[in-house]
C-alpha cells in the first residue's frame, strides 16, 4: 500500500509519498494549480506512477479545532477527487501547524525565502503523510 499526502491550497498542491514499506514519507513534487483538469490530470500520473491506494488529504482546521472556510474548500476539491479515482481510498488529516513545521525546518537547513516559497508545500505534504504513517504504525 502506498499513499500520496495532499497539502491542497488555492494556487498550489503539495504533494508527498510514502516509501513501498509505508515507513517514510518523501517529498514528491508542487503542482502548480492551473485548473481543476488539469490538476487531476496530474495527480491521476501521480497515483499511477507510484501505484498509490490511498489519499491522505491535509485539512486545515482551526486552532481551536473547528472547520472553516478552508476545509470546505479542501472537502469540495476531495470531491473531484472522490470521482477522479473511485479506487483510491481518501483519509483526512489535521494538518494544523505542517506549514509551519515545515517553515521553521527549512529555514534551519538554511533555505532562502525563495527557495523556502518552492518546496513549502511539498514540505508540508510530507509532514501531513508521516503524522499519519507514525499513526498507523503506533
Amino acid at each position: 500500500m502506498r499513499a500520496l499526502a495532499l497539502d491542497i491550497g488555492d494556487k498550489t498542491i503539495g504533494v508527498a509519498a510514502s516509501d513501498l514499506l509505508g515507513i517514510t514519507a518523501q517529498g514528491v513534487e508542487t503542482i502548480r494549480r492551473t485548473s481543476n483538469k488539469n490538476d487531476l490530470q496530474r495527480l491521476g500520473e501521480l497515483v499511477a506512477q507510484f501505484e498509490a491506494t490511498t489519499f491522505i488529504i491535509g485539512l486545515p482546521k482551526n486552532m481551536d479545532g473547528t472547520e472553516g472556510t478552508r476545509c470546505e474548500l479542501v472537502k469540495k476539491f476531495a470531491t473531484k477527487l472522490g470521482a477522479a479515482f473511485p479506487e483510491v481510498n481518501q483519509i483526512f488529516w489535521d494538518e494544523r501547524l505542517s506549514t509551519v513545521a515545515a517553515t521553521k525546518n527549512l529555514i534551519a537547513a538554511d533555505l532562502s525565502r525563495k527557495k523556502r516559497k518552492k518546496v513549502i508545500d511539498k514540505m508540508a505534504a510530507v509532514y501531513i503523510l508521516q503524522g499519519w504513517l507514525d499513526s498507523v504504525r503506533s
